[in-house]
């Protein structure tokens, strides 16, 4: 029998339940915790407070000198055996005593709620079954996954509801809003609202805003593949933001790869033209041309392909379903990863499942796994029911520019150049080495934002907050390159308010930036 997890909803408690009967007090506590709409949130947002009397976290983060005293404090070594490392300043949020992905610093002082964006190893690292250090929120899939996989006890992890302002228990009446982040299953973005109500965390800068009546709004990220619907959600817009924690995973120009739906569709279509032998003898010759070491190789064989997609344990489900799809086939995977599966929620996927690999002819195998010497095997296993292979290696790190690309473009270029582009199945090339009966192609497909989703994200979000890089931290170089970058939008955002242009940058769909093409 699995373990029941603790998911909050209006009709459920906000802690685990307890023998003792709840005093007045408690139960008016556990009233004000209950999720509400989002329209029924009444803070006053004060969007130009005084200054304060005295240095402050914030105005710290928005002087160039004091910001590298801040990040400073972050590189000097800390770490002393047998003793708990201190927790950077951008883990635990401003005046709040909630930190965010932050589960490797054990019980960091003040923080009364520890967040979890999504279940990926490296945002849980040392969160296990001996966990007891408070209350872990997050959102409902990854509470069924972080008690599944982790052997966390049910009673210490909380999942919340998409959409719906929860108060968050001892933190003086700050409420979160979970945002689906399009990054893996259960991932999530948080909206933190509320006023400055503690000094927590290890770092030594202070905020004078603690205890004033001033509330603030904090965006946090994580891991996320931004698009149009993130700034368009009413939580997000209906106000302006005062500061955004941002997944720079990619904040780089030279990985501005397609949108996420063109790539997916992409695979997709030509999954359906190789195994149904679509694919035209003219494109194959230029395979051919472009790869030496296919030429020569013996005639296309025919008979059934095998397509084997690359996942991490959590991530790229997209991808599969697609080609599932579009091959009106079930898919298969391992015992572990079918668990995996079952803990989301996500019946389509459940449904398109099959149990015989010799049925299925779309895999789920470790992306660490689909390398080319690794396919003959494989195919050996189900021979005779598959002749063919075909593989998909889908991560962003694939993604190359295109000879002769700007590296340093201007903010203005980088719109303009990818809102223009295209990407389709004549776009994917196959790996050096792949045959006719192995083939591989690595596909430029990220569940993080790539550079150019960044920087519409960032123009179109509200208000002028300031923006703390979550990844590629650790060197003053890399955080100096992505600093330069953060002042570069906000020069640009300010111009397009001064031109009077649309607040948020066009988009063709809610789910990805790019304009429709005139015909």
């Amino acid at each position: 029998m699995s373990p029941e997890i603790v998911v909050l909803s209006p009709d459920s408690p906000t802690k685990p339940p307890s023998s003792r009967e709840s005093s007045p007090k408690a139960k008016e506590k556990e009233r004000d915790s209950t999720p509400r709409p989002i329209t029924s949130i009444t803070h006053s947002l004060r969007t130009d407070p005084p200054p304060p009397s005295k240095p402050n976290a914030f105005s710290v983060l928005m002087s160039g000198n004091k910001d590298k005293e801040t990040w400073g404090e972050v590189d000097q070594p800390k770490s002393v055996p047998g003793r708990r490392r201190p927790a950077p300043f951008y883990k635990v949020l401003t005046g709040m005593p909630i930190a965010v992905d932050a589960f490797c610093y054990g019980a960091i002082p003040g923080v009364t709620a520890y967040f979890l964006t999504h279940n990926h190893s490296d945002h849980y690292t040392n969160l296990s079954k001996s966990w007891r250090h408070g209350p872990i929120y997050c959102s409902e899939t990854t509470a069924n996954l972080v008690v599944l996989m982790l052997g966390v006890e049910p009673q210490w992890v909380h999942g919340i509801p998409d959409d719906i302002p929860y108060t968050i228990p001892n933190t003086g009446g700050v409420t979160v809003t979970l945002i689906e982040a399009n990054h893996c299953p259960g991932s999530s973005i948080f909206l933190f609202e509320g006023r400055q109500t503690a000094h927590a965390g290890d770092s030594s800068f202070r905020s004078a805003y603690v205890g004033s009546k001033r509330v603030f709004r904090y965006l946090h990220c994580g891991d996320f593949r931004a698009c149009p619907k993130h700034v368009l959600h009413p939580a997000v817009a209906r106000a302006p933001l005062d500061t955004i924690y941002l997944d720079t995973t990619y904040l780089n120009p030279q990985y501005c790869f397609p949108p996420q739906p063109l790539v997916i569709e992409a695979c997709a279509q030509l999954a359906k033209k190789i195994a149904f032998d679509e694919r035209s003898v003219t494109m194959m010759e230029g395979w051919l041309k472009k790869h030496p070491s296919m030429e020569g190789k013996a005639p296309k064989p025919k008979g059934r392909v095998l397509v084997l997609v690359g996942t991490y344990s959590i991530g790229k489900e997209r991808i599969v379903k697609a080609i599932a799809r579009a091959l009106d086939s079930k898919i298969y995977a391992d015992e572990r990863k079918r668990g995996i599966i079952r803990a989301q929620a996500d019946p389509e996927l459940h449904a398109m499942m099959g149990d015989d690999p010799r049925e299925c002819q779309v895999h789920i195998v470790p992306l660490w796994n689909v390398q080319l010497e690794r396919l003959e095997p494989y195919l050996d296993m189900l021979h005779p029911h598959f002749e063919r292979v075909l593989a998909f290696r889908p991560t962003g790190w694939t993604y190359r520019q295109p000879a002769g690309a700007n590296t340093l473009p201007d903010v203005n270029f980088v719109i303009q150049r990818d809102q223009a582009r295209n990407f389709s199945d004549i776009s994917l090339r196959p790996i050096r080495g792949s045959s006719r009966q192995y083939m591989m192609f690595g596909v430029p497909y990220s569940e993080h934002s790539s550079f150019f989703e960044l920087t519409c994200f960032s123009l179109s979000a509200p208000g002028n907050p300031k923006i703390i890089a979550t990844v590629n931290v650790h060197s003053e170089r890399s955080r100096q390159k992505m600093r330069k970058w953060f002042e570069k939008w906000a020069a640009e955002k300010a111009r397009r308010k001064e031109r009077g242009q649309p607040a948020i940058v066009p988009y063709r769909e809610e789910n990805y930036v790019r304009r429709q093409r005139r015909e």
